[in-house]
């Protein structure tokens, strides 16, 4: 009698990102697109000069990301800072012919010039603090995307090593402590992120004490 093999079943992808870039659209094509797409997609649009990113964040890209953004929050909130969060909404500039959907944007020292309203690059500043995590490589070149949108601050996180990236002039350089939280350490977040990977409720309870303190020694 005939053996049967039954199929292998599918490996399911826990990694960072999976990428589609399309080259040679317009500004009005990639509006057009946006515009098609629906409004609880997952799928993120990075678009520079003709060149169209479709992100689609996985399990570790995700991750990071919440993580990163829960370290953020506790660091604004312990230090008495006021914060307006943008998520991943997307930055379009037409002057320059590029648009972004970043992980996490925030108005921090730039907060009373926003508050309570939409917002609109062509008239309000850009965010003041950007993350963004990236896994696995992009075809675009982010950091001369948000250096040319004039954001001070630019995080990048490719699930190992944190990138803290500083506005020089029209360029982004790479810098040892975060301009917004200035005595911070990379090994902080490092710490922060493996203890969350045991237990996210202790992680967040274990740093928002130890944030505390600090503040406190500072003052």
């Amino acid at each position: 009698m005939a053996t049967t093999l039954a199929p292998e079943p599918k490996a399911i992808p826990i990694g960072g990102e999976q990428r589609v870039t399309l080259r040679g659209i317009t500004w009005q094509g990639y509006q057009d697109i946006l515009r098609a797409l629906p409004n609880n997609r997952s799928s993120r649009l990075t678009f520079d000069n003709g060149v169209l990113e479709i992100t689609v964040p996985l399990q570790v890209h995700e991750f990071s990301g919440r993580l990163i953004e829960l370290f953020i929050r506790i660091l604004v909130v312990e230090l008495g800072l006021k914060l307006k969060t943008m998520g991943s909404t997307t930055l379009n500039r037409e002057d320059l012919n590029r648009g972004a959907e970043p992980d996490n944007a925030y108005y921090i020292q730039s907060y009373p010039k926003v508050i309570g309203k939409i917002i609109d690059l062509a008239q309000d500043p850009p965010p003041d603090l950007i993350v963004e995590v990236d896994i696995t490589n992009s075809d675009i070149d982010k950091n001369r995307l948000y250096a040319s949108m004039g954001t001070p601050e630019f995080w990048r996180f490719d699930g190992d090593i944190w990138q803290i990236l500083a506005l020089r002039d029209s360029g982004y350089v790479e810098v040892s402590h975060s301009p917004t939280f200035n005595w911070i350490d990379k090994e902080d977040l490092y710490r922060f992120l493996e203890q969350a990977r045991i237990d996210e409720v202790e992680a967040e309870i274990e740093f928002r004490a130890w944030v505390r303190v600090k503040r406190s020694d500072l003052n």
